[in-house]
């Protein structure tokens, strides 16, 4: 039975398997749309609507995750199995203004729709108040402008509206708020002010403004009132007149009033915690002008201003000079006079830096002058204790300038061709300024005028300019031009071209004499000559100056140690040393030390023949009795212990020093006798070395005679 129950179930699990379909569906799009329409108005209603186009294989149901983002920011969450979704703004606000997007997921799928952007047209009425509706002059009014329900950033105007004047704007931008704050001074004169604010916002489009907030009123309040400023007797006045200004005011509190009374930037006068301020002045024409009355309480500042006019009651005086520019020791006369006025108290001033030195009181002054009364001469006149002064006057009384003298900066009354010249000219009296002229020649250089002295500078130098310089000097003085002498100038120049030769040129013998011959091509006399060697160090021979482009230097009794390298150094007072080519001279030996260094060796020669002969004989005699000689005889001990060899029979070998001897002896007795001049002349002698016999090598092996010598003693 069960087995039966087991058969039926598979069977109808395969037949429901066989029936059952695999559900399949596929987005096709998402779209967002929104109504009423993209544009809304602000407070108005307001619905974002997200629709997927899903196809599916059967009729199946399928959950849709709705999600909606403004700005890339979630906003709205729905799921329904519904394709559709909605998004329910009741009031649309500015803020509600921005790009919208809707994400549909059903299953593992998610599908993204485009974006729509949605503008909410217009803000919201911002709402302005103040932290005073009552103020003082020079208090401070806080306001405070809020846009509510909008998100920043925003930018805010604040308006101040005074009676029957235009509305003053200031703008204030927010970053991270919705309110901004200012702050006004309540200024002088100020009565009742109105203040309203308004905002902005940026959208795509551009800037959106909102509504003009509520007006608000602040009252103001005078702490005191405007000044009041007066003269007595009237406004118009004539120079003498006493002017009797006045200036007041009216004030709640005196407490920290100051009333300053002044005329342009000058302050005259000034009273603290007062109503009122007085001032009175001897009437001048330079009184004519502008004055202020200013009162100050704190911050606030009120002023009135005046106009008074001051007539003249005489005119400046006028100083007048004899003569404005003498020669000292001469008579200056000064007068001092007022157009169409002959009444006043005249008096006639020096000016100084110390003050005014009174000179006489008096319209006319008269004095013989000096170079110390040189200066700026004024004269006063008084009227009525109305003292006016004239423009002041200069006098320049002169000394006459001394002769000047001419020279050259330098101190050397000559310079080097091709370098400038410096020449200064300089008188020690006369009242300055001076006018100095520079002559080259006949010819005007230059102009100066200077104090004491002035100086020229010649670039232009040439050879034949020897001479011809003087200068001039001449002030205001009537005596005229003082001319200086004549300054001659000596034109260096410089040296060009040595050359070094000598006579013998190249050798020369032991003991003779030597020229040497130093010349330049161009320099100015006298020119100094000096002679070198050049070995490590450069050796000074000999110098000389001499007048002449050339000089000779004789050199006695040349040696052997002269060999060597010469030149010669030029220069003169232009300071320039010209160095000469080298030149090489050799010392060889004379012809007759060569012929006595041969004699010498000749000799010697024929003296060694001579031994080595009879050395030679002296053994062969020697050698016909060899036994008897080696038997008994007396000498056999020294030839055994000096074991002495038969020689062969060229005859080149000898034994002994005798003959070194005396030829060393011969050979210093001659040089001896060649006196001080051979002695100077430094001869190379021949040495002549004779070897002894060894007695014990072979005869073969005995050294060979040497000679040493100058190659030209052979």
């Amino acid at each position: 039975m069960y087995l039966a129950l087991l058969v039926i179930f598979l069977q109808c699990s395969e037949l429901y398997a066989q029936g059952k379909v695999y559900q399949v569906f596929t987005f096709n799009g998402v779209k967002i749309k929104v109504e009423p329409s993209d544009k809304v108005k602000n407070g108005a209603p307001m619905s974002i609507i997200c629709h997927a186009d899903i196809s599916k294989n059967t009729d199946f149901q399928l959950k849709h995750n709705f999600t909606f983002f403004k700005d890339g920011k979630l906003v709205f969450m729905a799921i329904s199995d519904k394709e559709d979704a909605r998004y329910e703004i009741p009031v649309a606000k500015s803020a509600d203004t921005g790009d919208y997007e809707c994400r549909v997921k059903a299953g593992d799928k998610l599908v993204i729709s485009k974006p729509i952007y949605v503008w909410v047209a217009g803000m919201t009425k911002p709402i302005l108040t103040a932290d005073k509706k009552e103020v003082s002059e020079g208090e401070i009014v806080k306001l405070r402008c809020e846009l509510p329900e909008e998100v920043p950033p925003l930018e805010f105007f604040f308006r101040k509206t005074k009676t029957n004047s235009e509305p003053i704007e200031k703008r204030v931008a927010e970053q991270n708020q919705n309110f901004s704050e200012m702050e006004y001074y309540v200024e002088a004169g100020d009565n009742i002010l109105q203040f309203d604010c308004f905002g902005k916002r940026q959208v795509k489009s551009g800037w959106e403004s909102s509504q003009h907030s509520n007006k608000t009123l602040v009252t103001v309040k005078e702490p005191f009132r405007k000044p009041t400023l007066i003269t007595t007797p009237s406004n118009n006045f004539t120079e003498g007149d006493i002017i009797e200004f006045e200036c007041s005011t009216v004030a709640a509190e005196m407490r920290g009033i100051e009333i300053i009374f002044q005329k342009n930037r000058t302050i005259l006068n000034s009273v603290r915690d007062k109503k009122f301020l007085k001032y009175s002045t001897l009437a001048t024409q330079e009184d004519s002008g502008e004055y202020l009355c200013k009162v100050e309480q704190g911050a606030v500042s009120k002023t009135t201003k005046l106009n008074v006019f001051v007539s003249e009651l005489f005119p400046k005086p006028t100083l007048s000079a004899s003569m404005t520019q003498l020669d000292e020791n001469k008579d200056l006369i000064l007068n001092c006079s007022i157009n169409g006025l002959r009444r006043a108290n005249f008096s006639i001033l020096r000016k100084s830096s110390s003050g005014d030195i009174l000179l006489k009181k008096s319209r006319i002054l008269a004095i013989k002058v000096n170079v110390n009364d040189t200066g700026s001469y004024t004269c006063k006149a008084e009227v009525k204790g109305i003292v006016k002064e004239s423009k002041p006057v200069r006098i320049s009384v002169y000394a006459p300038v001394s002769k000047p003298t001419l020279s050259v900066v330098s101190g050397s009354p000559e310079v080097v061709l091709g370098k400038p010249l410096q020449l200064i000219c300089h008188s020690v009296m006369g009242t300055p300024p001076i006018t100095f002229t520079f002559y080259k020649g006949d010819e005007i250089k230059k102009n100066v005028t200077n104090d004491t002295y002035a100086t020229f500078l010649d670039e232009d130098i040439g050879l034949n300019d020897n001479g011809g310089y003087k200068c001039d000097a001449r002030n205001n003085h009537s005596s005229g031009v003082k001319t200086s002498n004549i300054l001659n100038v000596t034109v260096i120049v410089p040296i060009r071209g040595a050359s070094l030769g000598s006579v013998p040129y190249g050798e020369v013998e032991v003991g003779s004499d030597t020229t040497f011959l130093c010349s330049v091509n161009e320099g100015s006399w006298p020119i100094d000559f000096k002679f070198f060697k050049k070995t490590d160090h450069e050796v000074l021979l000999h110098e000389v100056r001499e007048y002449s482009d050339r000089t000779i230097w004789h050199k006695k009794t040349m040696k052997r140690k002269d060999t060597g390298t010469y030149y010669c150094m030029a220069s003169n007072r232009a300071s320039v040393d010209v160095r000469s080519h080298p030149i090489t001279i050799s010392v060889i030996l004379a012809a007759w030390q060569k012929g006595v260094i041969a004699a010498f060796v000749l000799t010697a020669m024929a003296g060694a023949g001579a031994v080595a002969l009879w050395w030679f004989l002296r053994k062969k005699k020697k050698a016909k009795g060899p036994s008897m000689e080696m038997s008994g005889s007396a000498l056999a001990p020294n030839l055994t212990s000096e074991k002495l060899t038969r020689p062969p029979s060229d005859g080149n070998y000898y034994s002994g020093s005798g003959y070194i001897e005396d030829n060393e002896n011969h050979m210093k007795s001659t040089d001896e006798s060649k006196g001080p001049d051979l002695e100077s002349a430094e001869v190379d002698y021949t040495e002549v070395e004779v070897s002894t016999l060894d007695p014990h090598r072979d005869s073969m092996e005995n050294r060979h005679s040497r000679i040493y010598g100058h190659p030209d003693a052979t």
